[in-house]
C-alpha cells in the first residue's frame, strides 16, 4: 500500500472538528431500519465516528448579529446561492454583488428585490475581471463565491487574505495548480479561524449524512467496489451573438469549454466522486478511462466519461458521466461491501441476498423538519458555525474530490493511465495568459483526441513487384 495516497482520519476531518454548535443528528427520527434482518451478527465498524464531522442539520441556523455577504458572480448558480442564504438564517443582509457582466448582476438584483425586498445599490455593484477586489472590500463579513470554476482559486486566495468567511461553490478548481492553491489557502483559512463551506451539498443531506453512518457502522462489511452515475441530458449552451467578442462568448457559454469548466466530469460529476471521497475515506492511486464529443453544440470539451478509478486495496470505482439527450439517465451513487450493498437510488442497504436492512424514511424527514433542501442547509451549517465562532473549513477535501475529476479527465483526453502523484505534481494551469475582453486566438481550443493515429501500412517489395 501507498501510504502516500492515504488520508489519515485525523487529516481528513482536520479541517472540519467542530464543537459546540454541531453533533450528532438525531437518528431514530429519520431513519427506517430493519434491525432484525441484520441477524445477530455484530458490526465492527470502518472507522469511528467520534473524530467524523456530522453536521447538526436543523431547519434555520441561529439568530445573531447582522451578517454581511457580497456576492461574486451572479449568474445562475450565484443568484441561486445567495437566496439560499437568506433563507437560512434570520438577521442576514445582502450588500455587494460583482459579476463580470452587468446583465447578470441585473437579474440577481431583480431576484432579491422581488423575494426579499432586497435593494443593492448601484454604488455596490461591481462589473469586469477585477469585480471580486471591489465586493471583499465593501465591508462585508463573508463572500459567496458562484464564478466559473476556473476564477475560483484566486477569489478564495483574495477573500481569505482579507479576513473573509467563504461559501464556494463547486467545482473550486479546473486544472492541478488551482487545486493546490486551493488547498494552500484552505490552510491560511484554517490558521486565521476562517470558516469555509463548499456547494458539495450532499454532505449537508440528511439521507447521505445517514448512509454515512451506517455504511461506517460497518452493516455492509468491507466496502469492495463503488459506481458512481451522472448521467443526463444535454446541458444549456449560448448561442454566440455578433456584438460578443472571443472571450465575452466564452465565459457566457462557460459551461461547455475545458478552461473554465473543467469538463462536466469536474463540474458536475464531482458530487458523484466527492461521496466517494467522503464514504471511502481514501485517495484514488490511478485512473484509466475514455470520453468522446457526440452531440456538444459548442466548447471544447466531451460529452461522456467513462473512468475506472484505482483506490488502496484494491478497490475500483467505476465512474460514468454524460451529457446527451434521448438516452437513459441515472444519477446516483453505488457502494459494494463484503455483507450487503448500498444504493442512493434508494437510500437504502441490502443484503447479499437482497433484504433490506436499513432505509432511510424520506417521509418523516419531512415530518420532522420543515428545511429540506440540502442547497439551504448548507448555509444552515455555515452561519451557525459563523456565529458560533467554531472552525469548519471544507476545501481541501474538496479540492481533493476536484482533483480526482481532473485526474479521470486527463486520463481520458490523453489514453493514458494516469497516478495520483503525476497528477498531483502536474503543472497543468488552464487559465490564459491574459484575461481580458477582446479576440482571444481560438485556434488552441480542440475537442481531445486520445492516443496516436494508426500508421498506415508501408507498401512491401513483394507488393510493389504486384503492382
Amino acid at each position: 500500500m501507498n501510504k502516500k495516497n492515504s488520508l489519515s482520519r485525523r487529516d481528513f476531518f482536520s479541517t472540519t472538528a467542530v464543537v459546540g454548535v454541531v453533533g450528532s443528528m438525531g437518528a431514530g427520527g429519520i431513519l427506517a431500519s430493519c434491525a432484525s434482518a441484520a441477524g445477530p451478527e455484530k458490526l465492527v465498524p470502518l472507522v469511528s465516528l467520534s473524530g467524523a464531522y456530522i453536521p447538526n442539520l436543523v431547519d434555520k441556523a441561529n439568530d445573531g448579529k447582522p451578517l454581511k455577504a457580497g456576492v461574486i458572480g451572479c449568474g445562475g448558480r450565484g443568484s441561486g446561492a445567495v437566496q439560499n442564504f437568506l433563507d437560512a438564517a434570520p438577521n442576514l443582509q445582502v450588500v455587494a454583488l460583482g459579476d463580470l457582466f452587468q446583465d447578470r448582476i441585473d437579474d440577481c438584483r431583480k431576484g432579491l428585490k422581488e423575494k426579499y425586498k432586497v435593494e443593492v445599490p448601484d454604488n455596490m455593484c461591481f462589473t469586469g475581471f477585477d469585480n471580486y477586489k471591489n465586493v471583499i472590500a465593501a465591508g462585508v463579513d463573508l463572500v459567496i463565491i458562484a464564478t466559473p470554476p476556473a476564477f475560483r482559486p484566486a477569489h478564495f486566495e483574495a477573500a481569505v487574505e482579507a479576513g473573509k468567511h467563504v461559501f464556494m461553490e463547486k467545482p473550486l478548481c479546473v486544472d492541478p495548480v488551482g487545486a493546490r492553491s486551493i488547498m494552500a489557502t484552505a490552510k491560511k483559512a484554517s490558521t486565521q479561524g476562517l470558516c469555509v463551506v463548499t456547494g458539495t451539498q450532499r454532505r449537508h443531506q440528511r439521507s447521505y449524512v445517514e448512509s454515512f453512518k451506517q455504511i461506517q457502522s460497518g452493516i455492509i462489511g468491507e466496502i469492495v467496489s463503488a459506481n458512481v452515475y451522472w448521467n443526463q441530458s444535454m446541458l444549456w449552451y449560448r448561442e454566440r451573438k455578433p456584438e460578443w467578442t472571443d472571450m465575452e462568448f466564452m465565459v457566457r457559454d462557460w459551461v461547455n469549454w475545458k478552461w473554465l469548466s473543467g469538463d462536466h466530469i469536474v463540474e458536475q460529476h464531482v458530487h458523484n466522486l466527492d461521496v466517494m471521497t467522503w464514504f471511502l475515506n481514501k485517495k484514488p492511486v490511478k485512473a484509466v478511462g475514455f470520453g468522446a464529443k457526440q452531440r456538444r453544440l459548442s466548447g471544447d470539451q466531451y460529452d461522456m466519461f467513462s473512468i475506472d478509478f484505482e483506490y488502496e486495496g484494491g478497490i475500483h470505482v467505476h465512474s460514468m458521466c454524460r451529457q446527451i439527450d434521448g438516452c437513459v439517465n441515472n444519477v446516483s451513487e453505488h457502494i459494494q461491501g463484503t455483507k450487503g450493498s448500498w444504493s442512493s437510488n434508494k437510500m437504502e442497504i441490502t443484503d447479499l441476498q437482497g433484504n433490506v436492512l436499513w432505509k432511510y424514511d424520506g417521509e418523516k424527514e419531512k415530518a420532522d423538519y420543515k428545511q429540506t433542501n440540502p442547497y439551504v442547509l448548507e448555509h444552515v451549517d455555515f452561519i451557525n458555525h459563523i456565529r458560533a465562532n467554531t472552525a469548519i473549513n471544507q476545501a481541501e477535501e474538496t479540492a481533493i474530490s476536484c482533483l480526482t475529476a481532473i485526474m479521470g479527465r486527463e486520463s481520458a483526453y490523453s489514453g493514458a493511465a494516469v497516478t495520483w502523484d503525476e497528477i498531483s505534481n502536474s503543472s497543468l494551469n488552464c487559465l490564459p495568459e491574459k484575461l481580458e475582453i477582446g479576440k482571444v486566438d481560438m485556434s488552441g481550443y480542440v475537442i481531445p483526441v486520445p492516443g496516436k493515429a494508426k500508421e498506415p501500412k508501408k507498401e512491401g517489395k513483394k507488393d510493389a513487384k504486384k503492382a
